[in-house]
């Protein structure tokens, strides 16, 4: 085993070392320690300084002369394995364990096994087997984004002390679930000139999958086949917790680990106050005894003046901490500090997870509890988007301290990071979390059977349906569009639009195979986020209704003209009507207007054009 590691984890060629010690020259189990000093990448000369860190996190490392040292520490704490030597590592460390086993939760479009690793006391293979044990599950998911890797090693790292360094009892009350890399084609198109603004590793993945889509923008839609994947494993192995590690972008600051949730304002309070009040006081404790600087997600309202304040983020169901609000699913988002260097947040990452699982076990009663409340809670009104507000309480912020200089380059204002620490006192926290639009609760959806692909969406999700099996007559309530407003631009594979709606009441008969979606189940909030069409993420706003707008009947100009005169002879009313409209006077020099006016109101009109095919029934 030894002799594999130390003959196929080489030291990267682009790592500039002045001081390095190698396998063969340990002779205790002193950690490596190479240091911001030692270990330079290759944007360290286009950074904002910093000042070199050491924590007693870093008694986690193991030496070289260790046999099971991981592939990041091997290499000086600067790199990550690449796929193959990743997925070489893993195997033999479970082939090497009894609690331990390896899955595929399915392939890449590239080809490549998505691997999960279960961990549990009792070697579960199988997510029947995993929920008999009765304990809670914690997900972790490290390469949402390939570059931002932190998470993979580690995972790699915490899964070798529960194994072989006396961390076992971390799995006598729960589970863990990991993925090491999620998106594995993107894993691999690595390069030292990907993320130009993170202190390595050396090298980094690319952001979105080989077919351009960004993960963390897809899991209300859920194109990407990997995607896919992954909500099937979490339908099929139920975690009680999910974690998505990330690396940040944006603004100098000291914090190393910040992490959030849903808010109190979304869809799952209850679950809100047990991360609020359980388990960030906790792992900010652990953190901070461990060396790091944890922190809230930050989000600056304006990169260039810390002064106007941080945003608070009320995610959509698109994004992975969103759509585990909108699914009662609790979900923590990690965003490492991109600036500080890659040992320090790979540590900071292992401690959190280490603490996340001490958590969980002590408090899975409780957790258990408030995800039920949550998903059970089934609301009579249900707000589909938000909009900004300045909180009443502000917050400190622990910065970097800046200078304003003007550009030669951009000829513009720059902010300069001088690496000082500065504490901002009380800054403003403006977040998204007024109301917009909010809508009842309907008892039940109906989509037509031709709808398929939207059909197949909720399933995937996990939402639970029946269908009709003859025609049946219902009276329901009914969208129709005006004014759609279709994006200029491709975005994530769609045009995506937004309309003007109105609602009307509607009898009439479904045609056998019509789907029936029930609001009264568990994941009745994250159905109506999908179906109400004005929600920030449904599928109606993603494009997947867009042929409702495309009108495919019409009528000839010699046709309407005397058409136009006999609506008008039979119905003296229309004719008041139609002066009334006249008096605009766009509307009165537009001739093709004045005739369409008239077919719309005849009976040869489309009347399913600009209409919502789904119908709600609200009793």
């Amino acid at each position: 085993m030894r002799r594999f590691l130390l003959a196929s984890l080489m030291v990267s060629p682009l790592l500039i070392c002045s001081t390095f010690t190698h396998a063969d020259d340990a002779a205790s189990s002193t950690p490596i320690v190479a240091t911001e000093h030692t270990a330079h990448f290759e944007n360290d000369n286009i950074l904002p300084p910093i000042h070199p860190w050491s924590g007693a996190s870093e008694t986690l490392l193991l030496s070289a002369d260790q046999p099971w040292i991981t592939p990041f520490e091997q290499n000086g704490y600067v790199s990550s394995p690449n796929y193959h030597d990743t997925v070489q590592w893993l195997n033999k460390l479970v082939d090497s364990s009894d609690v331990l086993q390896l899955v595929s939760i399915g392939k890449s479009p590239q080809g490549r096994d998505i691997w999960m690793i279960v961990a549990s006391q009792d070697g579960a293979s199988t997510a029947q087997a995993l929920s008999d044990n009765g304990k809670a599950t914690v997900l972790v998911q490290a390469g949402i984004h390939a570059g931002e890797i932190d998470g993979k090693d580690a995972g790699m790292m915490l899964l070798r002390d529960i194994s072989h360094n006396h961390k076992r009892e971390l799995l006598e009350n729960v589970n863990l679930l990991f993925i090491p890399i999620f998106s594995v084609d993107a894993h691999e198109r690595s390069s030292k000139f990907n993320r130009v603004n993170q202190r390595g590793p050396v090298n980094m993945g690319w952001r979105t999958t080989a077919k351009n889509l960004n993960l963390n923008r897809d899991y209300a839609k859920a194109d990407a086949l990997e995607m896919q994947h992954l909500i099937r494993t979490i339908n099929i192995w139920q975690p009680d917790l999910y974690i998505d590690v990330h690396v940040t972008d944006g603004i100098d600051y000291q914090y190393d680990v910040t992490f959030g949730y849903n808010l109190a304002q979304g869809y799952s309070p209850s679950i809100f106050k047990w991360l609020e009040t359980i388990y960030r006081p906790e792992v900010e404790q652990a953190l901070t005894e461990q060396g790091h600087i944890p922190g809230p997600l930050v989000f600056a309202n304006d990169n260039t003046d810390i002064s106007k304040g941080i945003s608070l983020w009320n995610p959509s169901p698109r994004f992975s901490n969103g759509y585990g609000d909108a699914r009662h699913l609790p979900t923590i988002l990690i965003e490492n500090h991109s600036l500080k260097p890659y040992k320090q947040r790979v540590l900071g990452t292992y401690v959190m997870l280490e603490q996340t699982l001490k958590t969980v076990a002590q408090n899975s009663t409780k957790l258990k509890s408030a995800i039920n409340e949550d998903k059970y809670r089934n609301p009579s009104k249900l707000t589909l988007s938000w909009e900004n507000q300045t909180l009443a309480q502000g917050r400190d912020f622990k910065g970097i301290d800046y200078r304003i200089e003007q550009s030669p380059i951009s000829g513009d204002k720059v902010v300069r990071w001088t690496g000082e620490p500065k504490l901002y006192k009380n800054l403003p926290l403006v977040a998204n979390t007024k109301p917009i639009v909010t809508v009842t609760r309907p008892v039940a959806y109906y989509i037509p059977p031709q709808w398929a692909d939207v059909i197949d969406r909720l399933a995937l999700h996990g939402i639970r349906m029946t269908r009709l099996n003859q025609i049946t007559t219902v009276t329901a309530q009914q969208y129709q569009f005006s004014e759609p407003m279709f994006s200029s631009a491709d975005y994530e594979g769609h045009q995506t639009v937004t309309a003007n709606t109105t609602i009307h009441k509607v009898t009439t008969d479904l045609p056998a195979g019509t789907v029936r979606i029930l609001t009264d189940q568990p994941l009745g909030d994250l159905a109506m986020l999908l179906l109400e069409p004005q929600a920030e993420d449904s599928l109606f706003y993603w494009g997947f209704f867009n042929p409702i707008f495309t009108r495919t009947e019409y009528i000839e100009d010699y046709a309407v003209e005397p058409l136009a005169a006999k609506m008008l002879q039979e119905n003296p009313g229309l004719q008041a009507e139609f002066n009334l409209a006249l008096k605009n006077p766009d509307f009165a020099k537009d001739s093709e207007a004045r005739l369409r006016w008239f077919y719309e109101r005849s009976p040869y009109y489309d009347n399913q054009y600009m209409k919502y095919p789904v119908l709600r029934v609200s009793k």
